[in-house]
């Protein structure tokens, strides 16, 4: 008898243990998503949704800057079909973007995220929102048997970055995290020559990002926007009147919803630096903020006797700097400097180490649902990257040198920076 294969939307709904069919949600596709004029068919087809439309959302979904290959949009593969904002100018805008690519008014749209993971016809989500709902909503679509895309930062604190890696992993879900320097060849090329010792001892690590947030906004209540639902949007966070200084813009300045340059751009550059280190799975053993004496600068010290710091680098961007005993090499989105000059062209060998190689983030994230393989930055390496972070920032707020358990995920002999690794969550929202 010859056995009967069952197609990718088959394999995730049964993956998932839900029905393909969309119970209580009905909707109408083009006749492009139909498998007409070269598109992909139904079966085929992955149905997604976005959480969080704002600037980066809007353009992940319709394509812009900083968003490789084009937005999801552009993805043949892929049948938008849903928009949720608690931001009603985001929302519409995002549904019109969608409503225009199809020529027809079928995008749903959502104040509520928890209506769209709701929908057992959506198969993957992209979560965009400010950085404090970013493992909220992203653990209620994976609990609801959905891929993730989402954005950097990965979480507000250590523990629910650990929360995260953990539960994609218990539901066996496909997770992407938005730092896509993981899927840029000069990053790539510059942690291979690391990893291979083309500089030879690494001396040193210099990360050039900005700082922490400051500790609260003070700013006085101004009277709730209409287009606003404001205590949505302050969701697990402490309870404040509305403020222009936070909403819509403005809110990545202040701890109780990001953690500043810290992990806006820490999370790809750190990142990048625990690639090219090998510490995908481990992390720094000790963190000193500057104290105007022997340390000007925040450092971070690796068991393996590395020395990372935060500071300026040769081009005043954003970027890493690798110092080894027999060269240099710096990177970052405008330039890849080495020295010698001569690594530049250079071929790592066969038997030597290949890091991922990825073309492009969204790409990699759709074709690692299709075949269910780890993506190029899973929740595992999101973790660990955005706690590199979440240190540098405990350590700045403490004001003192701090002893770190990468394994055990615990700070040593310290309970005041131990509380910090998480926070309490504003009712009713919880982990």
């Amino acid at each position: 008898m010859k056995a009967r294969g069952i197609n990718r939307r088959q394999f995730l709904k049964q993956a998932a243990g839900t029905s393909a069919a969309a119970i209580g949600f009905p909707y109408l596709v083009a006749s492009s998503a139909m498998g007409n004029a070269g598109a992909v068919a139904p079966s085929n087809r992955i149905v997604m949704g976005a959480i969080g439309v704002g600037g980066q959302g809007t353009r992940h979904v319709g394509g812009g800057i900083w968003v490789q290959g084009g937005g999801f949009l552009s993805k043949p593969e892929v049948q938008f079909v849903a928009i949720c904002d608690v931001n009603a100018n985001n929302r519409n805008r995002g549904v019109g973007i969608v409503n225009k690519h199809y020529g027809n008014d079928n995008c749903a749209s959502y104040n509520d995220f928890r209506e769209l993971t709701a929908r057992s016809d959506i198969d993957a989500v992209l979560v965009a929102t400010p950085d404090h709902w970013h493992v909220l909503t992203s653990i209620a679509a994976v609990k609801a048997g959905k891929d993730v895309y989402c954005e950097k930062p990965m979480s507000l604190t250590i523990r629910q970055a650990r929360e995260m890696a953990d539960t994609v992993k218990r539901y066996g879900r496909i997770f992407q995290t938005g730092t896509q320097q993981r899927s840029w060849r000069e990053f790539r090329v510059a942690g291979e020559l690391v990893r291979n010792g083309y500089i030879g001892d690494i001396k040193s690590i210099t990360v050039n990002v900005g700082g922490p947030p400051a500790w609260s906004c003070n700013a006085p209540g101004e009277p709730e926007p209409e287009w606003l639902d404001w205590n949505m949007w302050l969701g697990p966070t402490p309870w404040r009147t509305y403020t222009s200084k936070i909403a819509p813009g403005g809110w990545m300045g202040y701890r109780d919803y990001s953690g500043g340059e810290m992990t806006n751009w820490g999370a790809h550059m750190f990142d990048t630096a625990q690639w090219a280190m090998g510490m995908d799975e481990s992390g720094p053993v000790e963190i000193i903020p500057p104290d105007g004496k022997d340390y000007k600068v925040l450092t971070y010290k690796y068991a393996n006797g590395t020395i990372m710091t935060r500071g300026p680098i040769s081009k005043n961007v954003p970027g890493v700097l690798f110092t080894g005993t027999k060269g240099m090499i710096e990177v970052s989105r405008d330039h890849l400097i080495t020295k010698p000059e001569s690594l530049l062209r250079q071929q790592i060998g066969r038997d030597e180490i290949h890091l991922y190689e990825s073309i492009n983030h969204p790409d990699n994230f759709l074709q690692c649902i299709k075949t269910r393989k780890r993506p190029a930055s899973d929740a595992e390496v999101g973790c660990r990257s955005i706690t590199v972070c979440h240190l540098g920032n405990i350590a700045y707020w403490l004001k003192r040198p701090l002893k770190w358990d990468p394994e055990k995920e615990r700070f040593l002999n310290d309970p005041e920076a131990d509380k910090m690794r998480a926070r309490a969550l504003r009712a009713p929202w919880r982990l």
